[in-house]
């Protein structure tokens, strides 16, 4: 197959749409997880297996994401991306024709390998077409772009959950107009000039095991900040229907709503990212940090709902800046041939963050003495990661702002 020395706007699309995959699996089911409930109320530990099927694929993600990316070094990007996608329609839908829970529950532990293999060879190949200002852009875009699915999938799965439970797991399916956008509109990266080659053959450069300048102490700098980030990214998209609760919003309709209203800070936060990312990365960072200790305040302190929200739209603010700003931060450092193990442990990293956000906040709240409490605890939890930030700027300041802008050189 010939293709243009550059990739274009539809190369970086079919690359950009997968990153809904990820958010489909819980925010498309999370509608019907009541009716699942009710439907499986015979089977012994429903209350606690029936909730996994929503949250065994982000598991998954977090534990499989570095083998994936180890994968497609060494395999190549292209070939494991496409047989992920199909792989991910066969499993996503097949609740829609199984009916033991254990069936389904290994259904969706398919789901989370294809989604790790998705989520990572994706993210790699946007690194490996794509270079300085026009990678920040696409990397970026999968924030605000992942956010803005959960409200449309949140919103399909409701209208589709009521012809029965079963019946979102159709759209998994989805997954097959993806196959045929990458087949069509991209090719089996070969090194960072991303040359296209004949025929999809590979070229040396892959089979890549080699370990050999991988940037480990900046890579585990990025990686600890990545986890942090990630419990505080999360809070908000967890926590925000039940603080609203507290403050008397009873109505889930309304709640959603509100709750929606906020999560508009996560694309925003993308947008502004997309003007001022080739700041320093430790001046971004520290910004970052201080929206999300002042989200988090406003929310703690917050007597009425408006407030509230007000608080949570502040730190989505600074979510949506600072998930690209890691991200791309990552990406400058990965040469083409660990490109694909970086991203997969800055995805796994993620994960484990989503996985420990509510695991932290609730012990946080159990500590301080309630939800609204909890808030305040986690804006001094965001205030030291500011201050650790101020104390090690001269370690994250230069050397990857220097990689950012030359990327295209050296790769």
């Amino acid at each position: 197959m010939n293709h243009d020395d550059q990739p274009g706007a539809m190369t970086g699309i079919a690359l950009l749409l997968p990153i809904t995959l990820s958010t489909m699996a819980i925010v498309l089911l999370a509608p019907v997880l009541p009716r699942m409930i009710q439907e499986f109320s015979g089977v012994s530990g429903h209350d606690y297996w029936v909730p996994m099927i929503l949250t065994i694929p982000a598991l998954c993600i977090a534990l499989l994401s570095p083998l994936a990316g180890v994968l497609g070094d060494y395999f190549g990007r292209r070939r494991l991306l496409l047989a992920a996608f199909a792989f991910y329609a066969l499993v996503g839908v097949a609740p829609v024709f199984l009916h033991d829970l254990s069936t389904i529950l290994i259904s969706r532990v398919g789901v989370g390998i294809a989604e790790a293999m998705i989520m990572v060879l994706s993210t790699t190949m946007i690194g490996d077409y794509f270079h300085g200002a026009a990678r920040d852009k696409w990397l970026a875009a999968q924030t605000a772009f992942a956010s803005m699915s959960a409200l449309l999938f949140f919103n399909i799965g409701g209208q589709l959950g009521s012809f029965g439970w079963r019946t979102p797991f159709w759209v998994y399916l989805s997954a097959l107009a993806m196959l045929v956008l990458v087949q069509l509109f991209t090719w089996e990266p070969t090194g960072d000039a991303a040359a296209p080659t004949q025929g999809d053959e590979p070229r040396a450069g892959q089979h890549s095991t080699s370990w050999a300048g991988f940037p480990w102490s900046r890579m585990a700098v990025i990686l600890g900040i990545t986890i942090y980030g990630a419990i505080f990214f999360y809070t908000v998209q967890i926590q925000a229907p039940v603080g609203l609760a507290v403050l008397g919003v009873a109505d889930p309709a309304r709640a959603g709503f509100l709750t929606s209203v906020a999560s508009v800070g996560v694309p925003l936060g993308t947008f502004v990212y997309s003007r001022i990312g080739r700041w320093p990365v430790q001046r971004l960072l520290v910004i970052e940090f201080a929206l999300l200790a002042i989200g988090f305040l406003l929310m703690g302190r917050a007597h009425q709902p408006s407030g509230f929200v007000l608080g949570c739209f502040v730190n989505q603010l600074g979510a949506g800046l600072l998930l690209p700003t890691l991200l791309v931060w990552a990406m400058s450092l990965l040469t083409f041939e660990v490109r694909g193990r970086g991203a997969g442990m800055w995805q796994s990293a993620f994960a484990l963050g989503q996985f420990l956000s509510p695991v932290v906040v609730t012990f946080a709240a159990s500590l301080a003495g309630g939800l609204q409490n909890a808030f305040a605890v986690l804006s001094g939890g965001a205030a030291l990661g500011l201050v650790a930030l101020l104390l090690c700027a001269g370690r994250i300041k230069r050397a990857p702002d220097a990689a950012l802008v030359k990327v295209s050189l050296h790769g």
